[in-house]
């Protein structure tokens, strides 16, 4: 297998090798436009570097960061941003790896931060980093159901939205990413997605990742089944993972949310976090920083509360775990 590179109907560059796999869209002024070219020209040949790099250190970044992984036994830039992204939660059962997606998209986006480009956007399977220049906006579109948004969009239609928000150049958010039971990475959870804003896309991604864990409970119905068991080679081991959640009764996911909402409220109390919304069996939860709406648009306080907001519309950026 091989990297592969497209030019989208719209514009947009897709890249794909592998489990790596990013929608680039960036905007530039109308008399510059070769610094995109430039930009996709220079990002494509990093891409084709990135996953080598990676296999080379995964027996590390597949490691718990609590056993002693540390930052100085990686060499690579994209595996030392993973490492430090999860470096808050090594008290917890955490892997960098809880982080790759985010740090990947992270990585690339750098290579559209040059002059002439306005706004960039890389987004990594739904975990998201984005470049905003003074005076930009980026419209976001979230999807709490993975399946049902991968479907929509190969089948060419109309993305089901459950929120939507617009990120602005004054704000402090420049990444975004998703976990979730039923997304491509696994839970230990029964959030059907925890998406959360952060200072970067890596950071979304680990903290997305231990928030979407503790939207939990225990409960007969609910199927677990060893990480091992249902990946080879899975960086969670033999740690019981999520793989089927019956309805369940309001109460019981109530219990769920309110615990994962208390983990969201605690990295956010630390700075960890911007935002993060919290959805399981159509019950939503969310936080913000008040830092983040000090200079809403009325997209922003549309989705804060409530939060649930379903639509059809067309965005520069859909979220979603697929």
């Amino acid at each position: 297998m091989r990297p592969i590179r497209n030019q989208l109907s719209d514009g947009n560059q897709h890249f794909s090798w592998g489990p790596i796999d990013l929608i680039i869209g960036a905007k530039a002024d109308l008399h510059n436009q070769q610094c995109i070219a430039d930009a996709h020209a220079a990002a494509w040949q990093r891409f084709q570097q990135i996953l080598p790099e990676l296999v080379s250190e995964l027996d590390l970044l597949q490691s718990p960061i609590r056993l002693g992984v540390t930052e100085n036994q990686l060499t690579g830039l994209i595996a030392q941003n993973m490492w430090h992204a999860c470096q808050p939660f090594c008290e917890q059962f955490i892997t960098p790896m809880a982080a790759v997606a985010g740090a990947v998209a992270d990585h690339i986006l750098e290579y559209y931060k040059i002059p002439g480009i306005l706004k960039a956007w890389v987004n990594n399977g739904g975990d998201a980093a984005f470049y905003l220049t003074r005076g930009q906006t980026l419209p976001v579109g979230l999807c709490s159901n993975a399946y049902q948004t991968y479907n929509q969009i190969q089948n060419d239609h109309f993305v089901e939205l459950d929120a939507r928000l617009t990120i602005s150049a004054t704000d402090p958010v420049r990444g975004i990413a998703t976990s979730g039971w039923q997304g491509r990475s696994f839970s230990m959870g029964i959030a059907d997605s925890v998406t959360v804003l952060a200072s970067n896309a890596a950071a979304a991604d680990a903290a997305a990742t231990i928030i979407a864990n503790a939207v939990n409970l225990q409960d007969d119905r609910i199927e677990r089944k060893r990480a091992c068991d249902v990946k080879d080679n899975s960086d969670l081991g033999d740690k019981l993972i999520t793989v089927h959640v019956p309805q369940l009764e309001y109460p019981l996911i109530k219990q769920a949310l309110e615990k994962g909402l208390k983990v969201a409220q605690l990295l956010q109390n630390d700075h960890l976090i911007w935002g993060c919304i919290l959805n399981c069996q159509n019950q939503v939860r969310s936080i913000f920083s008040q830092s983040i709406f000090s200079n809403s648009s009325p997209n922003h306080r549309q989705i804060n509360n409530p939060l649930y907001a379903p639509g059809k519309t067309s965005f520069d950026l859909i979220n979603a775990t697929i």
